[in-house]
């Protein structure tokens, strides 16, 4: 079938964020069955009417399809349609997808068989249907390009009529200032460009996304004023490659970081995220983006794709810089960036790849220890120059990503954090219910226990014990927050997450960075700390627990039980920990039971001698 472009009689299209009519939608009707649907099925089943009913959405890989996925619920949400994330109460699936890799296009095609299972109406966006148009299983449905999504609403509308729409062209990027609802109302994901300058020979997200394509300076500035006065915490920059961003329009990322952080609270209630970047954009404006880096409100943290340790290999994926030139930007940043934190991604098994190309890989890894690492294995995808070469075995690509991931897993990136105080802002909830979710300036994930209240404002924490992928903490002061009005109507309930669902720009899950050493000076310049530590002295409660043996030994068994609790909850586990108030084992039970029978036997025993002494007298 053709794509339908838009179309607006005397015009080149309407402006980004408006309302097409419908009568601009070009539609393809489904064939009906003849049979006249009986009298009683249409007294039953009484047609709907438009905006009344139920969408569920699901949304695939990175932040920038998070985005979009926000601001296709948020048009929906306020045509009147409900948004559900329960597909059985969907009266139409809308499936926003990725293309990074085979898995997620494999979760899709599984989606899309289950709905037309289920006998729902499906709408399928996203980076596959842009890029893989043809695709057999996306016959018979309707589909809206990643440049189509200010148009949602009407492709949803004729889908429930039971037509066909596709619309996958555009000239002009859809408007920032659409409605949207956030699924974490203190986090605004920003796209800052869509495409990319890059040609990668594995890569499909080009074909769907594109050329470079970047939004002005000014809509980006105002669209973080917006989001600041509606109570947003945190703003994470998207793009496909955050490092190329103006070069299209005579601008570059320093500029756009400058008068963004212009525009950032001075108390540190809101903080910036910078997107992931890819290593050729940024060499020349390594210190200017370095110094933006070292600025209070924005967390001293960036995804730096490596990909492979071995010069042949990065040749062959044509990413367009040497191994020699990611190791100056990773020094220069973690020289000039107190506390800098950098992620990385590698791909294991590229055609190719020798058994001294991986070695080159594992040595890097190694080399710098970093704290994140998104190791995925080759998949070659359809269309694309690197899904014609030489494949590696594949019982070899497996070996390799086992193995880098054992190095990668061996690394303690927080010991030594133990006891050390940091500032954090709280913007989750954890897969457990129990924990808050924060971060400090350098991105260190840091689990606490804490009222629901406090989430959407930062806190000073001491660090009481830490794990592999992220730390404990104990609140010591929560900081009153300036702008803390909130806009209910263009967010949604704040929904429980994993601590490891913090997105970048790749389809992998995250493992957490170590912590920023800021000095003294805590974000925002309001909170002066005179050490780094906090000594017994200065802990009267930690103290007195300290003599009270009953204090000691929940103190001991809660920090045991803490090392095993982080490692579950950084796996995503629902369940309830042993150390948590009703969810105690057993030896638990049985020891404070023991505990404190011992104490009343021995009062009783005191008092029963103070008893008899006084008689004999």
């Amino acid at each position: 079938m053709e794509d339908i472009e838009d179309l607006l009689v005397g015009s080149g299209g309407a402006p980004p964020g408006f309302r097409l009519p419908l009568n601009a939608v070009g539609v393809n009707p489904r064939k009906k069955n003849k049979a006249k649907p009986s009298k009683v099925s249409q007294m039953n089943d009484p047609p709907k009417i438009p905006g009344t009913q139920t969408i569920y959405v699901k949304t695939f890989g990175c932040s920038h399809n998070q985005s979009d996925s926000e601001y296709m619920a948020g048009q929906l949400s306020a045509f009147g349609y409900a948004i559900s994330d329960n597909p059985e109460e969907g009266d139409l699936w809308l499936i926003n997808t990725c293309t990074v890799k085979n898995p997620s296009q494999s979760a899709m095609n599984t989606l899309i068989t289950k709905c037309k299972s289920a006998k729902k109406p499906l709408v399928v966006a996203g980076c596959v249907p842009q890029g893989s148009r043809d695709l057999k299983e996306l016959e018979g449905v309707s589909i809206v390009g990643v440049q189509q999504i200010d148009r949602v609403v009407e492709v949803v509308e004729e889908t429930l009529k039971g037509h066909e729409v596709r619309l996958l062209n555009r000239k002009t990027l859809p408007s920032l200032d659409l409605p949207k609802v956030r699924k974490n109302k203190f986090v605004e994901i920003l796209p800052i460009n869509v495409g990319c300058l890059g040609a990668c020979t594995y890569c499909k997200t080009k074909h769907a996304r594109g050329h470079l394509g970047s939004y002005t300076v000014d809509s980006l500035v105002e669209r973080v004023k917006t989001v600041i006065a509606d109570g947003v915490r945190e703003i994470w920059l998207s793009s496909e490659d955050t490092g190329a961003y103006g070069r299209d329009i005579g601008v570059n990322l320093p500029i756009l970081l400058t008068a963004i952080v212009a525009e950032l609270p001075p108390d540190g209630s809101t903080m910036l995220r910078i997107g992931m970047t890819n290593p050729p954009f940024i060499l020349e404006h390594l210190k200017e983006i370095a110094a933006v880096l070292c600025h209070p409100c924005v967390y001293s943290f960036l995804h730096v794709p490596v990909q492979s340790g071995s010069d042949a290999v990065l040749t062959a994926m044509n990413r367009e810089y040497t191994v020699s030139e990611f190791r100056t930007v990773v020094d220069t940043l973690t020289e000039l960036v107190p506390g800098m934190q950098i992620a990385t991604d590698i791909i294991c098994g590229f055609p190719g790849e020798t058994d001294e190309d991986f070695s080159q890989t594992v040595n890097l890894i190694k080399e710098y220890k970093f704290s994140q690492v998104h190791i995925s294995q080759f998949y070659p995808r359809p269309g694309t120059p690197a899904a014609r070469m030489k494949k590696v075995p594949s019982t070899i690509v497996k070996n390799r990503s086992r193995e880098l991931t054992s190095v990668f897993e061996a690394f303690t990136p927080y010991n030594g954090m133990e006891g050390k105080v940091e500032r954090i802002w709280i913007t989750e909830i954890a897969t457990d219910g129990i924990h808050l979710v924060g971060h400090t300036k350098g991105y260190v994930q840091v689990l606490i226990v804490a009222p629901e209240t406090i989430l959407g404002t930062s806190a000073i924490v001491k660090i009481t014990s830490v794990g592999r992928w992220s730390v404990f903490g104990e609140v010591l002061e929560s900081l009153p927050q300036v702008n803390v009005k909130m806009a209910p109507d263009k967010v949604s309930n704040q929904e429980k997450h994993s601590p490891c669902s913090n997105q970048y720009e790749c389809c992998a899950c995250s493992k957490e960075p170590e912590p920023c050493s800021c000095g003294p000076d805590i974000c925002g310049g309001q909170i002066k700390l005179d050490k780094c530590t906090v000594s017994k002295n200065d802990s009267p409660m930690e103290n007195r627990a300290s003599k009270n043996p009953i204090h000691w030994f929940i103190r001991k068994r809660r920090n045991h039980a803490q090392k095993k609790l982080e490692n579950d909850i950084a796996l995503g586990l629902e369940n309830e920990q042993d150390w948590a108030p009703g969810g105690w084992g057993f030896v638990d039970r049985a020891l404070l039971v023991g505990i404190f029978v011992s104490f009343f036997m021995i009062v009783a025993v005191i008092m029963h001698l103070e008893f008899r002494t006084l008689l004999s007298k």
